[in-house]
């Protein structure tokens, strides 16, 4: 049972490298039987030289009982590097490097007393038949590095320092203090830009931190910062933990709610393997904190309680440094220490054993669906493989580094080595660390190795996934790569496939301050916080913003207009007063009908002309009235249909003229009728107006009038066409603009005055006797003319589009037919239905008034 769940959970991972170059998975399984959990063991590895080939002795202490798995995978290291290097005969031909492992529990202080006083490393003496080390190798815990130095100064062996799981600490860097001390593995320099590049991949702004009070956290803290504000990533909470002796439970468990409160799901953990914050994790694991955690490689481990230190139900994102498979490892272990790892399943316990993921069989689409026959069929599709930690791939290439040193030096002595052949050949060791310095080198795993810390040096990492689940198992996934030397926004690769089937990111809730704006709303920053938490505001009128989380909404161009969503700018709709449309049919036909009705009042009138009733009201201003009329009936097609120069010039200019024509012509029959009257007083003198014709002249004079204001207006700023694309929304209003407001409105108040000038006297002549006097009916003509024109200046200005066109040409229609219906139809009525009327027997005051009327 335990076996079929193991294989169950292991396949899960494989299922998902096929896109990646170097797909691997790894098992995790917690060692109940191992009390000390990843603890690891200090170990010193002082390296000479021997004449010839020398086997070394693999178990000159027992492997088994003096250290822990972790510390026998890096031995294992360092015995396959030293037989790969005394077998080759291209380095340091018929010379063998020799290793003294001194490993040991337990605090690194009392170690280095133990190997001093025992009388392995006596500064400055070595007895004659033992061998004198060259140099010094140290792993895994930086602490011993520095603790050792001065020793090692003293005795004239340069160290090569191994740190906490090939991890970087800034500390040992410093020349001054350690000035012969040196460290293989790279500064992490790109490590806070491959942590801000996953968070940015998934689409989380708002994660925490937690780091150590040390100048190694707190670099690390202020480079994370900047990478975040490039990527606009914001900090929720920043826990940083106190180092040395400072660190206390109450204040772990105010960082405990510090992290609870935040409500980041993501937390970014960065420190080395010795440091507090392993001890911050065991304290939070018994309060069940998770989050998704995003760490190093070197936190991957299990405490001393049995647990997964990064446990987390969603998953923990491990940044590892991309290291080559080196070929071999697995035989050599094999060979070396076969009653532990001579078959597949007893490799398989350790947690450095990976085998290849592949696609799952076409049958499986998901991994849950599968059969178990079929999982167990696909565990054996492949051979396991032994993977190298950091510390073990930087002890490996240590050793190489020296090799390689050592054979440049032989290089240069050859003249020498020849001299003295059958000697042992003594090594300078000051001089093999001046020249390991600068030394650059491909490894037998085809890896550039550079070991020059002064160039600035962009590490790979490969991106893991670690999955708990049941109790005492969880696996390690590659999921993804991050390379530094890519451009930027593609610097890390993720397996999409490898997404769906091993996490649940998809289904948990972003990790946000804020949820995204969707399309047709924009950020609003929220004030006196962070730029990740903000406020969506809808877009203005006619602008979208079609992604999410948009800054600023985008204006649409002037010939379209945004939805109602504010997600996307449509084009606009051209809009005129089109005979197509029923409003255009409507008012043209108005304007037809009215204009044949005025045509055949003006043939009855001519037919009549010699009746009583057409001669008493001067009947040839009655047939100028009516063409006018005509004309103003007319004039009401030109602002129907799409507008040209020509026309918006007709439109007000005929409208004006035949109007003003219209109206003084009314004028001029109202003052007729006063004039008339006025001179049947005895006593009056004004009988020459009427009789020279005088009042006739009112038309001209007024039509000259507004000629003249027309002209003006044509001269300075006439009418044109005009596109308005923010009249309406949606649309495109093609108007006729009036050019000069001012001399459209001149134009317009003259012909108001000329009507009001009618109306009035029209008035004023109401009450005067006479059959046929027409003083009321030009009054009331004119009461229904003015008005109309009175109403239409405030509707007009509150329509739009072609509405307003609309309005104008009914004012036109219900104006003229107006002065139409109120001055003939009374009198069309008399000639029609009722001429017994229409004779002059029936005059009232059968006196000379008639005659001057007529």
């Amino acid at each position: 049972m335990f076996f079929l769940n193991s294989v169950f959970w292991f396949l899960k991972i494989s299922f998902i490298f096929c896109h990646l170059s170097d797909p691997r998975c790894f098992w995790r399984i917690k060692d109940t039987e191992n009390k000390l959990g990843d603890k690891e063991t200090y170990c010193f590895f002082p390296i000479s030289t021997k004449h010839g080939y020398v086997k070394n002795d693999y178990f000159s202490w027992n492997l088994d009982k003096q250290v822990t798995p972790k510390t026998r995978h890096l031995i294992f290291s360092v015995y396959l590097a030293l037989e790969e290097i005394n077998k080759n005969r291209h380095i340091l031909p018929n010379i063998s490097l020799v290793v003294n492992i001194e490993c040991v529990l337990g605090k690194h202080n009392e170690k280095i007393d133990f190997i001093f006083k025992s009388g392995d490393l006596i500064p400055n003496y070595y007895c004659k038949n033992e061998r004198r080390y060259l140099i010094v190798l140290t792993a895994p815990l930086w602490a011993v590095s520095s603790s050792i130095g001065p020793h090692l100064f003293m005795s004239r062996i340069p160290e090569v320092s191994k740190l906490y799981c090939g991890h970087f600490h800034l500390p040992l860097s410093d020349n001054e203090q350690y000035p012969h001390l040196y460290q293989i593995s790279p500064k992490d320099t790109s490590l806070p830009l491959a942590m801000v590049s996953l968070v940015v991949h998934f689409r989380w702004n708002w994660i925490g931190v937690i780091v150590t009070n040390d100048d190694h956290g707190i670099q690390f803290l202020s480079e994370l910062r900047g990478e975040m504000q490039n990527n606009i990533v914001c900090l929720s909470v920043a826990i940083i933990i106190k180092t040395g002796k400072s660190l206390a439970l109450t204040e772990l468990h105010m960082n405990y709610k510090q992290i609870l409160m935040s409500s980041a799901k993501v937390v970014i953990v960065y420190g080395y393997r010795d440091s507090p914050i392993i001890y911050a994790f065991i304290v939070w694991k018994s309060q069940d904190l998770f989050r998704i955690w995003v760490s190093v490689s070197q936190l991957d481990m299990i405490t001393l309680l049995g647990d997964f230190l990064l446990y987390s139900s969603t998953g923990t994102f491990i940044f590892s440094h991309q290291k080559p498979e080196i070929s071999g490892f697995k035989q050599f272990i094999q060979r070396v220490h076969p009653s532990n790892y001579s078959s597949e399943f007893s490799l398989a316990k350790q947690w450095w054993t990976y085998f290849r993921c592949s696609l799952p069989p076409s049958n499986c689409k998901k991994l849950k669906n599968c059969s178990i026959k079929t999982v167990f069929k696909w565990l054996f599709m492949t051979p396991l493989g032994l993977a190298m930690s950091d510390t073990c791939y930087n002890i490996y290439n240590a050793i190489y580094a020296v090799a390689h040193s050592l054979h440049g030096m032989l290089l240069q002595q050859v003249d020498t080595w020849s001299k003295n052949s059958g000697k042992e050949l003594e090594f300078d060791s000051w001089k093999m660390f001046s020249i390991l310095k600068t030394l650059q080198f491909v490894n037998a795993a085809g890896d550039l190795v550079n070991m020059n810390q002064n160039l600035k040096q962009d590490v790979e990492f490969d991106v893991f996934y670690i999955m708990d689940f049941q109790k005492d198992y969880g696996f390690k996934m590659k999921i993804g790569r991050f390379s530094a030397h890519l451009p930027s926004g593609q610097q890390i690769y993720m397996s999409k496939e490898m997404i769906e089937w091993a996490t649940d990111i998809d289904q948990i809730l972003p990790s946000i301050c804020t949820m995204p704006c969707r399309p047709g709303l924009r950020k609003s920053p929220q004030e006196g916080k962070d730029i990740c938490c903000f406020d969506c505001k809808p877009c203005p009128e006619n602008e979208i913003s079609n992604m999410t989380n948009m800054d600023q909404c985008v204006k649409c161009p002037e010939d379209q207009y945004a939805n109602d969503n504010h997600t996307l700018c449509l084009q606009k709709v051209v809009a005129i007063l089109d005979y197509r449309d029923p409003l255009g049919k409507a008012l043209a036909g108005f304007a037809l009908c009215f204009s044949v009705l005025t045509s055949v009042v003006l043939v009855v009138f001519l037919k009549h002309r010699d009746t009583p009733i057409v001669k008493a009201n001067n009947q040839t201003l009655s047939f100028v009235l009516l063409i006018s009329l005509i004309f103003c009936f007319i004039c009401s097609f030109l602002y129907i249909g799409h507008p040209t120069m020509v026309i918006c010039i007709l439109q007000q200019t005929i409208f004006a003229i035949v109007f003003t024509v219209a109206t003084s012509t009314i004028l001029a029959k109202t003052v007729i009728v006063v004039l008339a009257f006025k001179i049947t007083v005895p006593g009056r003198r004004m009988r020459w107006l009427l009789e020279s014709g005088t009042p006739k002249y009112i038309i001209p004079i007024c039509t000259i009038i507004q000629l003249i204001l027309c002209g003006i207006w044509l001269g300075t700023s006439p009418p044109f066409v005009d596109a308005d694309v923010q009249m309406v929304h949606g649309h495109i209003i093609i108007v006729c603009n009036k050019g000069s407001v001012i001399a459209f409105y001149c134009v317009l108040g003259y012909m108001g005055s000329v009507a009001l000038a009618s109306f009035t006297v029209a008035f004023l002549a109401r009450n005067l006797p006479d059959t046929f006097n027409e003083a009321k009916l030009l009054t009331f003509s004119m009461l229904v003319f003015c008005s109309v024109w009175i109403t239409f200046i405030p509707v007009y200005h509150s329509t739009k589009g072609k509405t307003m066109v609309a309005v104008e040409v009914f004012c036109i229609l219900a104006s003229s037919a107006g002065l139409l219906l109120c001055i003939f139809a009374p009198k069309c009525y008399i000639i029609l239905l009722r001429p017994q009327k229409n004779s002059f027997y029936k005059f009232r005051k059968p006196h000379a008034i008639d005659e001057y009327i007529s």
